[in-house]
């Protein structure tokens, strides 16, 4: 387990990522404003105060297994600025006929679908990495067909690809229980009942409607 000194706004970031927590989410989680996190976005080289850095030790001590693994990969320092990158996701919109793949995922209080994703490391494909995700979240084969763009994500801060992909084979099953309480297949017709529709990236729903 990694040991850190002293938190900065950029270590925090990255055990929120490696957590898949919003900023809501992360902030409840803290014990903190929405803002203070918020405000690790917008200054990675600020230091929490000493209360803030048990917090967040505590956070990170009681992490699992697979989200200390992530957030080891996340928190290595760029090594130049040519390598330096935001903390990237790759997210895969999957398809089967007249369904899209959604998985449920766990928070403190509360339970968010989302579709499948995953960190992506400095010089990794993201492609690759929506794909390898997928499979090891819901046990779904899937295949990439379209980049459908990507953005800052306006909630976690982090830099999202999205792709939208075809199913192979495989149901949909929980593979990852720790962060996950369900997978499953949803009408495309039903999505915004599942995920509000303010918080899905356009493309995603102009694509779901030409697919």
């Amino acid at each position: 387990m990694n040991v850190i000194d002293t938190w900065t706004g950029r270590t925090a970031c990255a055990l929120q990522a490696a957590l898949r927590m919003t900023n809501e989410g992360f902030a409840s989680r803290l014990g903190v404003a929405v803002r203070t996190v918020a405000g690790w976005h917008q200054d990675p080289k600020i230091v929490p105060r000493a209360e803030m850095q048990q917090a967040l030790d505590t956070t990170y001590e009681r992490a699992s297994e697979n989200v200390r693994g992530r957030f080891g990969l996340l928190s290595k320092p760029a090594v130049g600025p040519a390598q330096a990158q935001a903390l990237r996701v790759a997210i895969a919109i999957v398809v089967r006929h007249d369904d899209v793949l959604l998985v449920c995922r766990r928070g403190d209080d509360s339970l968010s679908w989302q579709f499948p994703a995953g960190m992506v490391k400095p010089g990794g494909s993201p492609e690759m990495v929506a794909v390898q995700e997928t499979l090891a979240e819901t046990g779904v084969h899937c295949a990439v067909r379209q980049h459908l763009g990507g953005r800052l994500h306006p909630v976690t801060g982090v830099t999202a690809s999205y792709y939208l992909c075809e199913h192979l084979t495989g149901e949909a099953t929980n593979l990852d229980p720790q962060e996950n309480v369900d997978a499953a297949w949803v009408p495309r017709s039903a999505l915004t009942r599942f995920i509000p529709a303010e918080r899905i990236y356009p493309p995603i729903l102009s694509a779901l409607e030409d697919a």
